[in-house]
């Protein structure tokens, strides 16, 4: 027994012997269990280390993955060798990894590690989508040449597509991922995806279950965002968003909970496909009990009594326990800032905090503890602007509210950021007002307010041409809203015009050539004397046009000046205006003196006479009251008018004979009185939809009964309003959509082309719309948003005919681009309702109108 233990010894030594002595002739792969006999490990010295067939690869770094080391005893074969192979495979960078001992010399044994590197990406190509499509999906990609092509990569750009599309409601694509060698470059390869789209994804229907006390029809529409088919839903179901509806589940229990049911919840809910273009939704919800409110208990006032808190916040014992509601009133913000916390920053509490706490839960009661942290109250020390690269500090810091000394106010502080957006020079959406927690010094109460802001630019420009009545006419103006009369003598301001005062100055020509001229300019300053906010206008105009006697097609004058049929208009306005400060700081009024001179030549039945020179000396008082948030797109608040605008009496002190006195004497001094009130109201309906509301009326009438109504400065509706070209000079031009300019004219007027073409506008008009407004774009670049408007308006001769409710309707769509350099850009189309008698459509009805408005504010 002895011999054959001695006998089977000696053999496995003698193999192990014999294997290993072949390493040092022919290197032996140690991965290969075919090769080594794991049975027979020995102990080696590491005497070097080399890498085969890496490429792209560092050596040495995959010698300290491989975590082989030179100089360390290892155990051949053993659990170190394997790890080689698995730490390298593990980096996905391989298709294959091998470990040769390529040698043995006594102790020592020399590894070399063999790779196979997986190819290399040349690009991408997708196919089935548009050019913007996938130039999205490359940016979410971040593909690049040389990225290892394996499993990882494939998997990963087939998510992100799917991803993408899901977005686009794209819910079940096709999507087909193959590789292909590049035959340019060695071990690289060309990844094709194939993509089908499919049809976008739309809401069958949603199916609610545990739903006791909410009907389904009020589930769904607590499930905002998500538009099952409806059979009154013209345009069919909505399409499916996967963000859209994550909001809608957290909208759906935020509606429950604020109707008493806090424990409300989502159990369960789940997408399944209904049909090839459809989904289903199940949602399984839970309400539980309703709660109501129990005791209200305050704790750490001591600015205001517990009676005073409790009418702000307007909730007592046994009314629904809503949180968001109870929130929404200790923390705000409310639309007209009374809650609590707005009580106490207006007061200098800026470091104020307020935190609910439920102290009992009874059955259905919650009882309340509302522990109040009123802190200290802060004064402001600085006052500060950055951003203002042109505007002047002045500029903006003289036109807020929020002044050194004063105590701290949230309520001026967001009445300062519509103040500055008012100004017209920033981009009303990045001026962000701030406290910085460096400048507080909590020991004295005091602390900075710096008010961001970004400039943009303001500078506009008007060009444009048109044809109308036989005439090519070219318009030009130029319109500097940041202009500085300071800077006029500073070389190095002259940047093309010296700016930074807040001042505006505009020139304007348009002119068809001898038929037709007319330029105007005016100057505007803010705040005259820089120290109180009493506006300055200077403005100045002067045009002539013609008709009769000119070719209609070349324009050449056929006939002698003299002969012409022409008018010439010429005047001049200052204005003075002041914000006032009572009923409170939003009102404010104006007051202008202005000089017109009207001079006509044959000038036919435009008029009360065709000949001689007409002057109009008036003078107009106005109070207005402007609280909305925003010049361009505003989204809440107000803009009320009221104007007089009178001449002198003259008929009642010159002592002529207006039976018998010849036109041009009866005529010459124009007397009138002008009353006009504009209503304009913004109120935000939900999200960034807003609802616009406005009433317009007007009133021209006469001092005595011997002088007829002024013939200058009617009222001309219809149209898009723009204050151009036209034959009947001398009357306000008032947009109507869906008619022609100056086509809603009276029905005592007459019938038929003819007379509208002589009316020079009518005494009386009241007009009333309603639109819709949603924005497609805000930000300084531009303002892009788009409108649905219905209007109704009409004009009378005289009071005994006024019918406010008697009117021409119009509706219609339109849309609206704000860009800085050109004022405001609108296009409507608009379908008017009710004829004109005496006119075939064709003359009366404009569908289509454009417009051009670069007076954005105003004082």
């Amino acid at each position: 027994m002895k011999q054959l233990y001695i006998l089977i010894t000696a053999f496995f030594l003698l193999s192990w012997t014999s294997t290993f002595s072949q390493i040092g002739k022919n290197p032996i792969n140690l991965s290969d269990p075919n090769e080594i006999n794991y049975l027979q490990p020995k102990d080696y010295v590491i005497g070097g280390i080399t890498v085969s067939g890496a490429q792209y690869l560092d050596a040495e770094v995959l010698i300290t993955i491989s975590k082989l080391v030179v100089g360390q005893y290892i155990e051949v074969p053993g659990e170190a060798t394997a790890n080689v192979i698995k730490n390298l495979m593990a980096q996905n960078l391989f298709d294959d990894v091998q470990l040769w001992a390529s040698r043995i010399e006594g102790e020592d044994i020399f590894f070399d590690i063999r790779v196979q590197e997986r190819p290399r990406l040349t690009r991408i190509d997708i196919n089935g989508l548009s050019k913007s499509q996938t130039e999205e999906i490359r940016k979410r990609l971040n593909e690049g040449a040389g990225k290892i092509v394996n499993e990882n990569l494939l998997q990963s750009t087939r998510s992100t597509i799917q991803r993408f599309l899901r977005e686009k409601s794209f819910l079940y694509p096709d999507i087909k991922i193959e590789t292909f060698k590049d035959t340019a470059q060695a071990n690289n390869e060309i990844v094709v995806v194939d993509v089908e789209k499919n049809k976008k994804i739309k809401v069958r229907k949603v199916n609610f279950a545990g739903n006791e006390i909410f009907s389904n029809n009020q589930m769904s529409k607590f499930l905002k965002g998500v538009k099952p088919r409806k059979w009154y839903r013209i345009f069919g179901p909505g399409k499916f968003k996967e963000d859209k509806y994550n909001e809608a589940k957290e909208t759906l229990v935020a509606k429950l909970q604020d109707r008493g049911y806090r424990d409300a919840q989502i159990l369960s809910d789940s997408i399944y496909r209904y049909d090839e273009n459809e989904i289903a939704i199940d949602i399984e919800v839970y309400e539980g009990p309703k709660y109501y409110v129990g005791s209200i208990d305050w704790t750490g006032n001591t600015r205001y009594k517990d009676s005073v808190l409790n009418i702000i916040l307007g909730i007592e014992r046994g009314d629904v326990y809503s949180e968001e509601k109870m929130i929404t009133k200790l923390m705000g913000p409310t639309r007209n800032s009374d809650d609590i916390s707005a009580l106490y920053q207006n007061d200098g509490y800026l470091t104020f905090s307020i935190n609910p706490v439920i102290k009992r839960i009874n059955q259905d009661t919650v009882d309340l503890e509302i522990q109040v942290s009123e802190g200290k109250q802060y004064t402001i020390n600085n006052v500060i602007v950055k951003g203002n690269d042109v505007t002047n500090d002045r500029v903006v810091l003289r036109s807020i509210y929020t002044k050194p000394g004063q105590k701290y106010s949230r309520e001026l502080i967001m009445r300062s950021v519509r103040e500055i957006s008012q100004l017209g020079m920033f981009d009303e959406q990045k001026i962000t007002p701030d406290i910085p927690s460096s400048t507080m010094n909590h020991e004295e109460g005091t602390t900075d307010v710096v008010f961001n802001v970004t400039e943009k630019p303001s500078d506009q420009v008007e060009l444009s041409g048109g044809y109308g009545a036989g005439q090519i006419i070219g318009t030009l103006g130029l319109t500097f809203n940041n202009f500085s009369t300071s800077n006029l003598f500073k070389k190095d301001a002259w940047k093309p015009l010296p700016r930074g005062d807040g001042q505006k100055l505009s020139v304007r020509g348009q002119t068809s050539g001898k038929r037709y001229q007319s330029y105007s300019f005016s100057f505007t300053e803010p705040w005259l004397g820089g120290k109180k906010p009493i506006y300055f206008g200077l403005s100045a105009y002067t045009s002539n046009s013609s008709y009769g006697g000119f070719n209609m097609f070349t324009g050449e004058q056929m006939v002698r000046d003299s002969e012409l049929n022409r008018i010439w208009m010429t005047g001049v306005t200052a204005s003075l205006g002041k914000r006032l400060q009572w009923p409170d700081n939003y009102f404010q009024i104006n007051s202008s003196l202005s000089f017109q001179r009207y001079k006509l030549q044959n000038y036919g039945n435009y008029f009360l006479f065709s000949d001689g020179t007409a002057y109009n000396v008036n003078f107009t008082q106005e109070i207005s009251r402007n609280s909305v948030d925003a010049p361009i797109y505003p989204t809440s608040g107000s803009h009320i008018k009221f104007s007089v605008q009178l001449t002198p009496p003259y008929s009642l002190f010159n002592d002529i004979n207006y039976e018998t006195a010849a036109d041009n004497v009866k005529y010459k001094w124009t007397e009138y009185h002008k009353w006009k009130f504009d209503s304009q109201w913004y109120t935000k309906v939900v999200g960034k939809l807003v609802v616009k509301t406005q009433a317009q009326f007007g009133y021209l009438g006469s001092y005595s009964d011997e002088t007829p109504t002024s013939t200058f400065e009617r009222f001309k509706l219809g149209g898009d309003g723009m204050q151009g070209f036209d034959f009947l000079q001398g009357s306000e031009i008032l947009a109507m959509r869906g008619y022609a300019n100056g086509t809603v004219i009276p029905e005592s007027t007459g019938n038929g082309f003819q007379q509208i073409a002589i009316n020079s506008g009518s005494p009386i008009y009241a007009k009333y719309q309603l639109e819709l407004r949603h924005p497609v774009m805000l930000n300084e670049q531009a303002t892009v948003f788009v409108l649905a408007f219905a209007e109704a308006g009409n004009t009378w001769n005289k009071f005994s005919e006024v019918n406010p409710f008697k009117v021409r309707r119009a509706a219609g769509v339109g849309a609206r681009i704000f860009l800085p350099i050109f004022g405001m850009l609108g296009i409507d189309y608009g379908h008017a309702f009710d004829p004109i008698p005496g006119m075939s459509s064709s003359n009366w009805k404009q569908n289509f109108t454009f417009s051009i408005m670069q007076n954005m504010g105003g004082f």
